[in-house]
């Protein structure tokens, strides 16, 4: 532990694990390089069918960390028996296969406290793992603009990134922290239950201060399984009485995006496996949202030579 047993530290970094043997020892070593060292670290085991390897790699920080194992529950169940271990004021949420730059938590500790204080403070990050992201921060693909509101989260004005936040434990704890229920995108429905919490403050910084790992099979990396998980979010939300017009406008206007473009990435795929009548569906649900000539063409191309069309598609996905 970096803080004595007997005293309470300002931060709790809490991180759940899932086959991330590979990657723990990285993440751990960036949480260990903090400048700022008031804080403990809950490590929590979901079930990993890597055990043996992942508690290897964790071995060199077994005596500065809490390490908890469960049964595979899912990232929400981790974080939530994390929280309810922790013992600092604030909690940090740090996927296992992401980084922390040395600053992360001094920064992020003087931006929750700075002004009247924020219940939620959250930081941009470096992409690194896949060819076409590389060099992009996380704000360049999913933006933050303007005041961090439950509106705006529904909007997908700003956007947040779990291993870039600290909050404060007491109104995550309050809201009923994650919900189980939901096996990804939890994250994105308590940031949208604690902006509804009365008189909620959450900003962001646009500074890099922190690197997000895109690797085959994380959640970051299927687009068709991150929109499914947020339009599940969105239903769940949708069953709230106290969503404002503006809110429930939002929200509604952000669903038909989001179906659209999950019809297109659907009908990607059916292209790429030959199923050409479905493909045609989706692109032609996505095309009477977006009207561009781009899927016009696909359309136009899936008549007249859908197996050309399918080399190309093959091609581009290699």
């Amino acid at each position: 532990m970096i803080t004595q047993p007997n005293t309470s530290p300002i931060v709790s970094v809490i991180i759940p694990a899932y086959n991330v043997a590979q990657y723990i020892g990285e993440a751990l070593a960036s949480v260990i390089a903090q400048t700022f060292t008031d804080f403990e670290v809950i490590v929590i085991n979901d079930g990993s069918s890597d055990t043996v390897e992942f508690e290897q790699a964790i071995e060199p920080f077994r005596e500065r960390i809490i390490y908890l194992e469960q049964e595979n529950l899912g990232a929400g169940a981790a974080r939530n028996n994390g929280l309810l271990l922790a013992r600092g004021k604030f909690v940090a949420f740090l996927d296992a296969d992401d980084i922390w730059l040395p600053g992360f938590l001094a920064e992020m500790v003087s931006f929750i406290e700075s002004g009247d204080g924020y219940d939620l403070v959250y930081a941009n990050a470096q992409l690194f793992g896949k060819r076409n992201i590389d060099g992009l921060t996380y704000m360049e693909t999913n933006p933050s603009v303007g005041e961090v509101t439950c509106e705006s989260l529904l909007a997908e004005r700003c956007n947040i990134i779990t291993s870039g936040v600290l909050t404060r434990r007491e109104p995550v704890l309050e809201i009923g922290l994650f919900d189980v229920e939901l096996w990804h995108s939890q994250d994105f429905d308590l940031w949208v239950r604690l902006a509804k919490r009365p008189g909620a403050r959450m900003a962001f910084t646009p500074k890099v201060l922190l690197k997000q790992r895109h690797r085959p099979g994380s959640l970051a990396s299927d687009s068709i399984k991150s929109v499914e998980s947020e339009l599940m979010v969105m239903a769940k939300t949708a069953l709230r009485d106290d969503l404002t017009p503006a809110e429930r406008a939002a929200m509604e206007s952000t669903v038909a995006m989001r179906n659209a473009s999950l019809a297109v990435d659907r009908g990607k795929v059916a292209l790429r496996e030959g199923d050409f009548a479905s493909a045609r569906s989706f692109f032609q649900e996505a095309f009477n949202y977006y009207r561009t000539w781009k899927l016009r063409l696909v359309l136009s191309w899936l008549r007249l030579s859908p197996r050309t069309l399918q080399i190309f598609s093959r091609l581009r996905a290699t």
